[in-house]
């Protein structure tokens, strides 16, 4: 397999539909697909690669573009990553994206849904076949107490909403992240609660494998799902959580937690004037319907 990261490609891929070049595979998002969770001789691994080596046959080459970065929101995928993801004319891509729009301040679901619809049909016009997925939401994933969580899961509902929806639109091979298989088995997930751990890397990656073969696009040896590393231990785990865990929440809490905690205070008054969580809900939805209306509509 031949890696190409931000820094440039390694080999000059074959055209679109020669038989014996390689299989161009682009891969779009954030710190999930980065392979933030799953490091491997000093660097990120992650899903893609894992799933990379098992997708030709016949002696064919994956050359693997990995655009993804650490904190990403659907406006860097959208401006920069689209752009050289269709210069690649990859054979697949993903697009994974939107935690990291429920924790900013500046969350619009419609102009979320407008940027995903936009790298989707690109992709999808430059005859890529497009994987995609809905997560958890990270207020569960965390432990948050209710007023905090409530409003992140509001959130990343809507999301894995637009996700669906657009994901229907294009036929895309679509894996279901958000369901209570993912977010109960605490050994899929690295320290930080919120990215993969190696097992869980690799039970993505598998689980893709296992979409593409069913519909004739993956061809080589899924993926192993058991660990090939031994698992971090609880001192490398909190040590973690004290440097880089911290590093983070610093971070997020500069641009998220004043609007988090004002939200919290209004699920907070609108459970003690007995009203509980019905306007929010509500306000919530009308916006998802409009986005979904605003961009299916088109």
């Amino acid at each position: 397999m031949t890696v190409e990261s931000l820094g440039g490609r390694t080999e000059a891929p074959a055209r679109p539909g020669t038989p014996d070049g390689p299989v161009r595979f682009a891969v779009l998002g954030d710190s999930f697909s980065e392979g933030v969770g799953d490091r491997v001789n000093g660097v990120w691994r992650g899903w893609a690669p894992l799933l990379a080596e098992g997708l030709p046959v016949d002696g064919r080459q994956t050359v693997l573009l990995n655009l993804a970065v650490a904190g990403a929101l659907s406006r860097d995928v959208d401006e920069h990553q689209r752009p050289r993801a269709v210069a690649f004319r990859p054979h697949l891509a993903s697009v994974v994206v939107g935690v990291n729009d429920t924790l900013r301040r500046t969350f619009d679901i419609e102009a979320l849904a407008h940027r995903l619809d936009r790298v989707l049909a690109d992709l999808a016009a430059a005859g890529a076949v497009l994987l995609t997925s809905c997560l958890p939401d990270p207020g569960r994933m965390l432990g948050l107490p209710p007023p905090l969580a409530l409003p992140l899961a509001r959130r990343q509902r809507s999301v894995n909403a637009v996700v669906h929806a657009l994901s229907d639109r294009y036929g895309t091979v679509h894996l279901h992240l958000a369901d209570d298989t993912w977010t109960e088995d605490r050994t899929l997930w690295s320290a930080d609660r919120l990215h993969p751990g190696e097992r869980g890397h690799r039970a993505v990656a598998a689980d893709f494998h296992r979409l593409l073969t069913a519909r004739g696009l993956a061809h080589g040896t899924p993926p192993a799902r058991e660990p090939a590393q031994p698992p971090p231990t609880r001192t490398e785990a909190l040590l973690w959580l004290a440097t880089a865990g911290t590093g983070w929440v610093l971070r997020r809490s500069r641009d998220l937690l004043p609007q988090l905690l004002l939200l919290a205070g209004a699920e907070l008054r609108h459970w003690a004037d007995g009203t509980g969580t019905e306007p929010l809900d509500a306000r919530a939805d009308a916006a998802l319907a409009a986005a979904l209306t605003a961009t299916m509509g088109r």
